[in-house]
């Protein structure tokens, strides 16, 4: 039997430019990114829905939509 890889985007901040403006939590439909200790952005993966809006509204453009195996 084959087992069916399923593949789904997730956004992956990086982390040696993010600002931590914020601008990414504010547009997030599911609360997925936090500010951490005030200094980046985290993305929590078990609840980003991979969307992208993180990564269009982000103006440093340090947030990037990348491909995950489930």
């Amino acid at each position: 039997m084959d087992t069916k890889i399923r593949k789904r985007k997730k956004a992956s901040v990086n982390i040696n430019d993010c600002v931590a403006c914020g601008c990414c939590v504010k547009v997030c439909p599911r609360n997925a990114i936090k500010i951490w200790k005030g200094i980046m952005a985290k993305v929590d993966s078990e609840l980003c829905v991979g969307c992208g809006k993180c990564a269009k509204e982000c103006p440093a453009s340090v947030i990037e939509m990348k491909e995950v195996i489930l």
